[in-house]
């Protein structure tokens, strides 16, 4: 990783992946994207994550994403790759992939669709881990995936050397606490639920793995680098005015949301694919009006 930015700190979008009219990878949005992102500051970028409609894309897309980052903005930022498959093998094959491409880490998901009991899960992602070299970042999502990445868990994934962050998206901030307590600094943690970001990073995480980023990028970077100066009155004040769209980072529908808001901010298209449709009628009208009040009431608006 040539980037001087480190690993696991600071904010992290999970970046989208841009479409055309006809539902095709526009891989040109698509690093466009990328590189306003890092433009603006953001100190990595998560690919093929949930925004980045992983499940969505044929296994040859993936790929084909991962290598258009790296031409980019490879070097600029550590990259870091979903891993978010139906089976172990094709996880396995897909880390494998990912390196040879030239990612810096991976972010590495349960199984999906099917539930794992929790040694099921641990075979999984030491299976992974084997396979690469990489740095990996476990995903916790219970509401979303319908699996805890308990402590039992991480205890049993303790010796593996290459696991090294988790991505904590419980939505009760305890959970932070918790594993530090358990765990110490075996663990990298970062916040991953958007309207629990500032709570996370007070509570020792090391860093932001954002959806709203994609949208205000700007403003989620002054965020994290308020906290880390100890100017929390400012932190508090971009926390409180963001809060309306962090909240969309914790709903069913956040992939369609983040794109409309993207859309709305000039920062790429709405369009998602099926199952996922654009937001419709009363739904669509409210994340409108939330994205339009944050653009008119942007901290450096008002401080201008």
């Amino acid at each position: 990783m040539s980037s001087s930015k480190t690993l696991w700190r600071g904010v992290y979008p999970a970046a989208t992946t841009q479409f055309a009219r006809d539902l095709s990878i526009d891989f040109a949005a698509t690093q466009n994207t990328q590189s306003a992102l890092v433009d603006d500051g953001v100190d990595g970028l998560i690919l093929l994550g949930t925004c980045g409609e992983n499940n969505s894309l044929e296994p040859d897309e993936k790929r084909a994403v991962l290598r258009g980052a790296v031409e980019a903005v490879g070097g600029r930022v550590p990259l870091i790759s979903g891993v978010s498959e139906f089976t172990t093998a094709r996880a396995v094959q897909f880390a494998r992939d990912a390196e040879a491409i030239g990612m810096d880490a991976l972010m590495v998901l349960p199984c999906m669709v099917y539930v794992p009991k929790p040694a099921e899960l641990v075979a999984h992602f030491r299976a992974v881990a084997e396979a690469t070299s990489l740095p990996i970042m476990l995903y916790n999502n219970p509401p979303a995936y319908r699996v805890d990445v308990s402590f039992d868990v991480l205890e049993a994934l303790s010796e593996v050397k290459n696991i090294v962050a988790v991505k904590e998206s419980a939505p009760d901030s305890r959970r932070f606490t918790d594993v530090f307590n358990r765990f110490g600094d075996r663990y990298t943690v970062m916040a991953g639920l958007d309207d629990v970001a500032l709570e996370g990073l007070m509570l020792g995480a090391s860093g932001w793995v954002s959806g709203l980023t994609s949208a205000f990028p700007r403003e989620s970077v002054r965020l994290v680098a308020a906290f880390r100066e100890g100017k929390m009155d400012e932190a508090l004040a971009i926390y409180r005015w963001f809060m309306p769209l962090l909240h969309l980072d914790a709903e069913h529908d956040l992939v369609q949301s983040i794109k409309l808001a993207e859309e709305i901010m000039g920062r790429g298209s709405e369009r998602v694919r099926m199952p996922r449709l654009p937001l419709t009628g009363a739904r669509r009208a409210e994340v409108t009006a939330w994205v339009e009040r944050c653009a008119a009431t942007m901290p450096s608006k008002q401080a201008a």
